[in-house]
């Protein structure tokens, strides 16, 4: 399976006035030239149960223990345990249940009001899902081969331009001219001046940005306790770059809205199918698919 290789012109154009410099003005120039062979994981067999099951397992494997103590040292105690208790004793005829000090109002029991809760969750649980090496990178290698699928990518709510008709998008040499002059550049350094700009001038060139207005303008507030717990926004996936080495391009796509930035060797299915729904739109760099073989 081949891809073509996407080569990016960027014609920066700057005009001054009396009162300074306005601001760069980017023309994009897009042209494919060549194409690349593309690894055999792009061929591999499209199973959303074995994507799913891998992404609950990297999830699952993530989570703290989550439980609560009746009284830990000095901390706090659980809801329910906050007050004084004692016993009466036997012989009274009246439940065996813990009262306040010096009151008939019982607490600390999960049949009472304001106490504890019955059955709550365990910090010991194990919560974790196991998942053997070979079926993780059957996943990754099955979340690869749907991002070649453009309905599958479509219907998993990616915007771009009809005229893309065959994906993966390949990056390959980037030149910058300014005032005439060229200069070849490495699209992952991309160290120059404003490279935030650059970036998004250069995905709308590839026809990616509805994708990204997508996510900015999707980005919204929790429904439920959530918004109180440090999870107040829902933010939207957008498109995920796939890099050799994280550098100046990840730090020019850190600050996008839903974009995310990944190297080749820690690539998983968790990345190519947030939320274990397969056909993310994924751009890769020339050097990303040289180091995959």
């Amino acid at each position: 399976m081949k891809a073509a290789v996407n080569h990016l012109t960027i014609e920066v154009i700057q005009e001054e006035v009396e009162a300074g410099p306005l601001a760069e003005v980017y023309d994009i120039s897009v042209h494919q030239k060549g194409k690349v062979e593309l690894p055999d994981a792009f061929d591999s067999d499209i199973r959303i149960d074995l994507i799913r099951r891998a992404v609950h397992s990297f999830r699952a494997n993530r989570r703290q223990p989550y439980g609560s103590h009746v009284h830990g040292g000095k901390r706090r105690p659980m809801p329910g345990m906050k007050h004084s208790v004692e016993w009466w004793g036997k012989g009274r005829g009246v439940a065996r249940i813990m009262r306040r000090t010096g009151q008939r109002r019982g607490a600390q029991d999960p049949r009472t009001k304001g106490g504890r809760r019955a059955h709550g969750p365990k910090v010991d649980s194990e919560r974790g899902q196991r998942l053997n090496r070979n079926e993780r990178r059957a996943a990754r290698n099955s979340a690869l081969a749907a991002t070649t699928q453009v309905e599958m990518v479509v219907a998993r709510g990616h915007r771009f331009v009809d005229e893309i008709s065959s994906l993966p998008i390949i990056i390959g040499d980037y030149t910058e001219v300014r005032d005439g002059k060229k200069n070849k550049l490495d699209i992952e350094t991309f160290t120059q001046e404003f490279p935030t700009r650059k970036l998004v001038a250069i995905l709308q060139g590839l026809g990616l940005g509805n994708d990204l207005e997508r996510a900015k303008n999707g980005r919204s507030i929790r429904a439920g306790k959530g918004k109180m717990r440090g999870r107040r926004y829902k933010q939207p996936k957008s498109l995920l770059l796939v890099v050799q080495q994280k550098d100046g391009l990840a730090r020019a796509a850190r600050n996008l809205p839903g974009v995310d930035v990944v190297c080749v060797r820690d690539l998983s299915a968790e990345d190519l199918a947030p939320g274990g729904d397969a056909g993310r739109l994924t751009v890769f760099t020339k050097q990303a698919i040289a180091a995959m073989e």
